[in-house]
C-alpha cells in the first residue's frame, strides 16, 4: 500500500485575486494521488512578538497546531521587494517560536512563488531557504521552479492553461512527493 502524506501549503500573499493563491489551487490539482494537500491560512495572524512566549494567543496555537498535523509544508508565494512578503515571514516567526517549539524542525519543505517578472521569485526563495536552513527543516533545492505569470497562464479555479507549465508542475509535485518520502524515512530510521 502507497503510504499517504498529508501537506500543508501556506500561501505567501493575503491578496484575494492572489495569482499565488491561483498557482497553489493549480499545485493541490496536479499533485500525486499520495498528497492530500490543505491551506494553512495566516491571515489572521498579529504581529510576532517575543512577549507572547509566555501565553501564545489562539491564532498562534492555530499555526502551530496546524503545522504539526502535517507531514511537510509547501511554501506558495510571491517576491515583495526581492524578499519575503511580510505576511509569510510572520507566520514563519510565529510558528518557530517560542524557543525549542520550532514547528519546522525536521519537516520536510518546498518552495515555489509566481510573479509576473521574468525571474519568477527566485530571489525570495533564496532568502525564505536561508530561513527555513535556520529552522532545521530539509529542503527540497531541486528542481528549482521559478513561475514567470502570464495573463491567462492559470484560471481562477486552479486549471493551467499551457501543457508545458502544466507537465512542469506536475513533475515538481512528483519530485517534491520522492523528497517527502526520503526525508521521512531517514528521519524514521534515524530515531
Amino acid at each position: 500500500m502507497t503510504r499517504q502524506f498529508t501537506v500543508g501549503y501556506l500561501i505567501g500573499s493575503l491578496a484575494t485575486e492572489s495569482i499565488n493563491r491561483k498557482l497553489a489551487m493549480a499545485l493541490v490539482k496536479v499533485a500525486p494521488p499520495e498528497f492530500h494537500m490543505t491551506e494553512i491560512p495566516i491571515r489572521d495572524l498579529p504581529l510576532y512578538s517575543y512577549d507572547y512566549d509566555a501565553d501564545y494567543p489562539p491564532e498562534g496555537r492555530a499555526l502551530k497546531d496546524a503545522i504539526a498535523a502535517v507531514d511537510a509544508v509547501l511554501f506558495v508565494s510571491p517576491e515583495y521587494n526581492r524578499s519575503i512578503p511580510g505576511p509569510l515571514k510572520n507566520a514563519i516567526d510565529w510558528a518557530s517560536r517560542p524557543w525549542g517549539t520550532n514547528s519546522f524542525s525536521r519537516k520536510p519543505t518546498a518552495v515555489i512563488g509566481t510573479s509576473p517578472g521574468a525571474i519568477g521569485t527566485a530571489v525570495m526563495q533564496q532568502d525564505l531557504k536561508a530561513v527555513l536552513s535556520f529552522c532545521d527543516s530539509p529542503q527540497m533545492n531541486a528542481p528549482e521552479a521559478y513561475i514567470q505569470f502570464t495573463p491567462g497562464l492559470i484560471t481562477d479555479d486552479g486549471d493551467i492553461t499551457n501543457d508545458g507549465t502544466a507537465d512542469f508542475l506536475r513533475t515538481w509535485m512528483e519530485e517534491f512527493h520522492q523528497f517527502t518520502r526520503r526525508v521521512l524515512a531517514a528521519l524514521a530510521e534515524s530515531q
